[in-house]
């Protein structure tokens, strides 16, 4: 079974083609979501993908947005389809599993992370100031270590790029102290939901990251939610602090990569077989962990027996 890579939907305009995802516009109001195998690193996305990682995405995204929808509305209309207007009747098999419909909002163009250990820019961050996102962090903490407390450390999206990390004062400044602290708070409050579903599965949310829009006037989610392109997710049984961990994510990827030499400017190197089958070995066992069950619509296509997590040594990325 092949990745797919793009699409082209008979009908329907092109709102959006970002890393993973070609958004279309179905109405005035809905959009189609359709997230393909695309994989990046290093903001390049690669020239083959990762076969059923679309799936996981979308699967999973529906999967926490229907768990959270009482502590925080999102976005999502429907995930069948039979919702899908005839004129993609062809195209079904291939949207299966894929796709969403979801409500147009007025996105507010903030990351909104929350971090409940020192791990990537915020462990960076932290060897540089002894601070995360203005927060002052005891001293002597290590790479991977628990925070005293979960922190809310927004960053400016950038679409084309790396995201820029900013303080909570500098967001409040940038977007009034109101809808900073509102984000902050629904931040928080689903990351401490999520942490304690996933920690009862024998896994560590160490962060993730959460958008959102305006509907109807409300505050709510959109895009995707706590998938492993979002979020780092830890094995509890593996976990060590004072080392970078083993993530259930893109990590076989970085690793290659970095030991190819190649200077992470595009175009990217093609990916081994073996190393997109290693990837793609965690998203299908994430999903697992997480919602219990296999990921439907795989097609058939088996995936690797290997252990979910590698070696101690990896790191866990940006």
């Amino acid at each position: 079974m092949d990745a797919l890579l793009t699409t082209d939907l008979p009908g329907l305009t092109l709102f959006r083609r970002g890393k993973v995802r070609d958004t279309y516009r179905l109405t005035d109001d809905l959009l189609l979501f359709v997230t393909t195998d695309r994989i990046s690193a290093f903001d390049v996305v690669m020239p083959n993908g990762i076969p059923d990682k679309g799936r996981v995405l979308t699967g999973l995204s529906l999967f926490w947005f229907n768990r959270m929808r009482d502590l925080v509305p999102n976005h999502l209309v429907s995930a069948d389809v039979a919702d899908l207007p005839p004129t993609l009747a062809a195209q079904r098999d291939m949207l299966d599993g894929r796709m969403m419909i979801g409500r147009r909002a007025e996105r507010i163009d903030i990351e909104c992370v929350a971090r409940g250990y020192l791990a990537g820019s915020g462990w960076a961050e932290y060897r540089r100031t002894g601070s995360v996102a203005g927060y002052d962090l005891p001293s002597g903490l290590t790479e991977s270590a628990q925070l005293p407390r979960p922190l809310f450390t927004p960053a400016l999206k950038n679409d084309d790029g790396h995201d820029e990390n900013i303080t909570p004062a500098r967001l409040a400044a940038e977007i009034g102290t109101d809808l900073a602290h509102e984000l902050e708070r629904k931040t928080l409050a689903l990351y401490a939901e999520a942490s304690a579903y996933a920690a009862a599965r024998g896994i560590i949310l160490a962060d993730t990251k959460f958008e959102f829009g305006y509907l109807d006037g409300r505050l709510a989610l959109i895009d995707e939610l706590l998938t492993p392109d979002s979020s780092r997710f830890w094995d509890v049984e593996t976990y060590e602090p004072g080392r970078p961990q083993a993530s259930m994510d893109k990590q076989p990827l970085r690793d290659w990569l970095e030991a190819s030499g190649w200077n992470k400017q595009p175009p990217a190197p093609t990916l081994p077989p073996a190393v997109a089958d290693a990837t793609r070995t965690r998203y299908l066992r994430a999903y697992e962990r997480l919602t219990g069950t296999p990921l439907p619509h795989t097609g058939g296509m088996p995936y690797s027996p290997s252990p979910l997590l590698g070696s101690k040594g990896e790191g866990a990325g940006g």
